[in-house]
């Protein structure tokens, strides 16, 4: 019972946090160990993060279906290939390359030596005032229509960073988007379609290893608590993603930045006085 009690708790802290640009993994490996609870895992966290992507897939369903059906079009028609639709399903493909190849590559660090939390609270400090700078300086001249390969590489290159929690996916491709110039509608509509694939994939690889004995230091919950914590974050995540997605794609990062900075900060400070192990 108690199991399933913390697995709501961290279905509740995935559905409220993916959305945002304060990185859903490192608030799934700060509170659990602030909680007494020790480390959920890297297959945990990968798994239940499939809830979040479930209400994402279901709140952007018309949009989905559409350029996946101008994609399919595209490659027997020609004709059809200049379409924003048919060229936003290749960006999507292309812009998901880089962390899937980082992901087999770094695989091992990423489930060992990522999860240190020294390294999370750095980065989320650091990446926080990455976003701060990006949105602050960055243009916003350009559109979702204007958006080119080069474009669609290097946001898909920035996603990948948030292999390594603390970085934040939606944070690091919304950084790279505004450093592009695109204004915080475009950026955030091109980063919630592009982590579909990579989190998707990432849940699906990690789901076979739930059962399965765990590493020293991290919490076994199996198979009852990891599904109740991906139906929490679902239902969850979908409560709260119209509300998101309108705040983070019409207003100023700075409450985000902000958070990071005292979030990471305070990490610090309990991992120094011993309060929290990294």
């Amino acid at each position: 019972m108690w199991d399933m009690l913390q697995a709501v708790v961290l279905g509740v802290i995935q559905g409220l946090t993916e959305f945002l640009p304060i990185s859903s993994s490192a608030h799934l490996r700060i509170f659990p160990e602030l909680f007494g609870w020790g480390d959920p895992g890297a297959a945990f966290t990968a798994v239940i993060q499939i809830g979040t992507e479930l209400a994402v897939l279901i709140y952007f369903r018309k949009d989905i279906l559409r350029i996946a059906s101008m994609w399919l079009r595209s490659l027997v028609k020609p004709e059809l290939r200049g379409h924003l639709d048919a060229r936003m399903g290749w960006f999507i493909i292309i812009g998901s390359l880089p962390i899937v190849v980082l992901g087999v590559l770094l695989k091992d660090v990423i489930e060992k030596d990522f999860r240190n939390l020294w390294v999370i609270a750095i980065l989320l400090i650091v990446m926080g005032l990455v976003l701060g700078a990006a949105d602050r300086f960055g243009r916003s001249d350009k559109e979702i229509k204007q958006m080119t390969l080069r474009d669609a590489v290097l946001m898909g290159g920035a996603q990948a960073l948030a292999l390594v929690p603390g970085v934040s996916r939606s944070g690091a491709t919304l950084s790279m988007g505004r450093a592009l110039g695109y204004d915080r509608e475009a950026a955030t509509r091109y980063a919630f379609l592009l982590a579909i694939p990579a989190v998707v994939g990432a849940g699906a690889f990690e789901l076979r290893k739930i059962g399965e004995p765990v590493a020293a230091g991290e919490t076994d919950y199996g198979w009852g608590p990891t599904v109740v914590a991906t139906v929490v974050s679902f239902v969850v995540g979908y409560a709260a993603i119209a509300w998101l997605l309108r705040y983070v794609s019409t207003r100023s990062y700075t409450p985000f930045v902000l958070y990071r900075v005292v979030l990471g900060t305070a990490t610090l400070v309990l991992l120094g006085v011993g309060v929290l192990h990294a």
